[in-house]
């Protein structure tokens, strides 16, 4: 069974959009992919001091499972010389696996949703440009909470 999966993507070391490209390209291997936000840029939230993040939501529709799924993003990010060292730290691409349908998945290293988009404007931006009905399971839409995030930095990335 076919299911509609969001990731999100973020890089803030080196050629961030070139990272964020390149897990494009690869996120194919996952499923099919049906559109990608434009990019954004948005200040660090939380860890070390770090520059800002290009952040983008990819939406692909696939038949595999979430286990699965995460698995590979986290192939795709250590083909990037991400290492996770410290929450929160710079990384050269991070993936996060934010919503598989209407699904609650709860499994060692995986929960989804993921339990800090909603808190995050450069998450719900980005996911209810590509997909404006997104919602939680529990029916909650997406675009309802950016009312919430509005405070946060983000802007546009040019071209």
């Amino acid at each position: 069974m076919t299911v509609r999966v969001a990731i999100g993507l973020g890089s803030n070391l080196g050629d961030r959009r070139g990272h964020l490209d390149e897990a494009v390209a690869a996120l194919a291997e996952i499923g099919e992919i049906a559109v990608v936000s434009s990019y954004y840029e948005t200040a660090p939230i939380g860890g070390p001091e770090q520059g800002d993040y290009l952040n983008a939501v990819a939406l692909l529709d696939t038949e595999l499972a979430a286990v699965r799924v995460m698995e590979m993003l986290i192939e795709v990010e250590r083909g990037h010389g991400r290492v996770r060292r410290e929450p929160w730290a710079a990384r050269t691409l991070d993936l996060d696996l934010l919503l598989v349908g209407d699904q609650v998945v709860e499994e060692p290293g995986l929960t989804v949703p993921h339990p800090r988009m909603t808190e995050r404007r450069f998450v719900l931006e980005p996911l209810t440009e590509v997909w404006p009905d997104a919602a939680l399971p529990d029916g909650t839409r997406l675009a309802d909470l950016l009312p919430e995030v509005a405070d946060q930095d983000l802007r546009l990335a040019p071209g």
